[in-house]
């Protein structure tokens, strides 16, 4: 059968044969135009199915054209590109925002890192500094560890007096010496006895030609090193030296951190640091030795000296248990030992220093004192995660910080006879390692938290303001929390 349509057809490939034959250039040139257009429609067509431009994808696409005799004098404009999106952030979504509601937490400053990537999980105006409490005993002991070194021990010496028969006890800022006799424990652990620096002194004495017939009369007692108050004025003397015994006259002269008993952690203080350390040692020397204050004379002959325990030991035992007097010696000892000077007043300048080391902003860092018990003291809790991380890690001797530091519901002042991490919260007994800290304008704790995921966070937890001993049980509840969350922890 004729289809009609078909003739229509080859009419028109005819006329366009007889065209093409009766001018070729012409339609050459147009043929390769209507290349370009429908590649470009197929490009067109591309990119709207995929969504955006793909140039390899393009690329694959194969066409066949004749080559255009004309030579293309301008560069094509540049195509183009889609900018990359930005890699979605994770979406957290385990919550402890109503248990940092809590109002038994006051006014509450906190946050939380991931202690692998440094990522801020959880933050509560966490750069606003804020009394620490005992929490300063990290800083402080971090300053010490840059600035005297993790093996260096306190010398107590004994030198030659300037006058017939006397003898000159010198200070060196070691609380942990003990009167007690060598072979008992007192509560300092490692501390040299006065009684092994009597026998060195009277064995030297007796040895030189120049004391031939002469007895040990006189001691002077040079506590000279550590000038200034002894005491800190923001400090209650009578809660902290007295009543709780917790803390001494800050000398550079004194024996088992001036305590009545020196076989406990609390235990009055005397009014005298000096005069007992003094007394004790002019007993062990024996006979009849008078006692005064003084400095050596220069260039002294030495006749005895010993030495403390390691600043590792020292601190590790005043972190376990929160001691007040190491660290109020340390932080006067790394004043010194910077060129800050050798008051209270140099404690800022000299803890700053040491702390600088570590490559941590100090910003907004205000130190009173070297035990936090001033409710003065300045820092900010993301100073202390960011330090955290680096103790976690151990670098620059640090990790010993880590070692002293109490575990959750098992020693030192998290331990559950402080009636630490109880209740629910027990769920993160044996996972925290932290600092504990306590004035009358707040409760504070910070560490490290071995979450439930595997993931170490560090973490600072401020309750400042109108706080009472309720505050301990709330901020173990939120650290158990920060443990339940691990990575998934959002701030919302």
């Amino acid at each position: 059968m004729h289809d009609p349509a078909d003739s229509s057809r080859r009419g028109i490939v005819g006329g366009v044969l007889s065209a093409i034959r009766t001018n070729p250039r012409a339609w050459i040139i147009a043929a390769a135009t209507a290349g370009v257009i429908v590649l470009g429609g197929g490009s067109f067509a591309l990119g709207a199915a995929v969504g955006t431009p793909d140039s390899k994808q393009a690329s694959v696409v194969k066409t066949t054209s004749p080559t255009p005799t004309a030579t293309r004098t301008t560069p094509p404009p540049s195509r183009p590109t889609a900018t990359p999106a930005a890699a979605a952030s994770r979406l957290r979504t385990c919550s402890v925002a109503s248990l940092a509601k809590d109002g038994r937490l006051g006014t509450f400053e906190g946050q939380v890192l991931n202690a692998k990537t440094g990522q801020v999980l959880f933050d509560r105006d966490g750069s606003k500094p804020a009394p620490t409490a005992s929490v300063m005993k990290i800083l402080t002991t971090a300053a010490a560890l840059a600035t005297l070194g993790p093996d260096y021990r306190i010398p107590t010496t004994v030198v030659t007096g300037s006058q017939p028969g006397q003898v000159v006890l010198v200070g060196g800022g070691d609380v942990t010496l003990s009167r007690t006799p060598s072979g008992s424990d007192p509560f300092y652990k490692d501390a040299a006895h006065l009684d092994q620096l009597a026998a060195q002194v009277k064995k030297a004495w007796a040895a030189d030609p120049a004391h031939k017939d002469q007895p040990i009369t006189s001691l002077v007692a040079d506590s000279s090193l550590f000038s200034g108050p002894v005491w800190q004025p923001s400090w209650d003397e009578h809660e902290e030296r007295i009543v709780e015994g917790s803390t001494a006259y800050v000398t550079a002269l004194q024996v088992d951190g001036d305590r009545d008993n020196p076989y406990v952690l609390e235990s009055s203080r005397g009014t005298d640091p000096v005069a007992r350390a003094a007394d004790a040692f002019a007993s062990d020397l024996g006979g009849n030795v008078t006692v005064s204050d003084g400095t050596a004379p220069a260039g002294a002959k030495q006749l005895g000296q010993v030495l403390s325990p390691t600043v590792t030991t020292m601190a590790d035992q005043a972190l376990t248990y929160s001691d007040n007097t190491i660290m109020e010696t340390l932080a006067r000892l790394v004043a010194i030992k910077t060129g800050a000077g050798n008051t209270f007043a140099a404690e800022t300048e000299g803890t700053v220093r040491g702390l600088a080391s570590y490559g941590i902003s100090t910003a907004g860092i205000h130190v009173v004192d070297g035990s936090g018990l001033s409710d003065d003291n300045r820092v900010p809790p993301s100073f202390l995660t960011r330090l955290m991380i680096k103790i976690l890690n151990r670098q620059d001797g640090l990790g010993m910080i880590y070692d002293g530091l109490p575990i959750s519901g098992e020693t030192g002042t998290l331990a559950a006879g402080y009636g630490r991490f109880q209740g629910d919260s027990s769920i993160a007994r044996g996972k925290i390692n932290a600092k504990t800290g306590w004035i009358d304008g707040g409760y504070t704790l910070a560490g490290v938290v071995h979450s439930a995921d595997g993931t170490p966070l560090t973490f600072a937890i401020f309750a400042l303001g109108n706080v009472n001993n309720s505050a301990m049980s709330a901020i173990d509840t939120l650290a158990a929390g920060f443990y339940r969350c691990g990575d998934n922890l959002s701030n919302y």
